[in-house]
């Protein structure tokens, strides 16, 4: 019987380890695993959570995408997530966004790049606050380094 009880909590505890999900930032506490800043704006922050269950938080999309280019570039992504510009603290999947670079929205690395929920929305933010408009794989060109 205590075989079965220890093989119980061996399976479970393997299940729980193996998640993959997002981890809830704690803004004014975490630090961007990127450039160490503490990660304060809700607005830009970003998360990349690898096939493993592992999460990396970022202050700044910019910092996610850079990070995505130099250490993380062979590391197996099962989640890349943005912060919703309209939706402060809201993340959602970084492939589906639309991205503004405006000189009218700073963030926190001084790329003034900000994420929206889709296209439509992403149009309405470059009505109101100019820029250019990207998407997840233009954002990555326009940020090579």
């Amino acid at each position: 019987m205590k075989y079965f009880i220890f093989l119980g909590i061996i399976f479970s505890s393997i299940l729980v380890s193996c998640n993959i999900s997002p981890q809830q930032i704690e803004y004014g506490t975490d630090a961007c695993h990127y450039c160490n800043m503490t990660i304060v704006d809700r607005q830009h922050s970003a998360q990349l959570v690898t096939t493993k269950g592992k999460a990396y938080k970022y202050d700044a999309i910019e910092c996610m995408v850079h990070s995505l280019q130099d250490e993380m570039k062979d590391t197996e992504m099962a989640l890349y997530l943005v912060a919703d510009f309209n939706q402060p603290g809201q993340l959602m999947d970084a492939t589906m966004a639309s991205y503004l670079v405006s000189d009218q929205i700073a963030s926190p690395m001084g790329a003034n790049l900000s994420a929206f929920e889709n296209e439509n929305s992403g149009q309405k933010a470059q009505e109101k606050f100019t820029g250019e408009l990207f998407s997840w794989e233009e954002i990555q060109i326009h940020l090579k380094q």
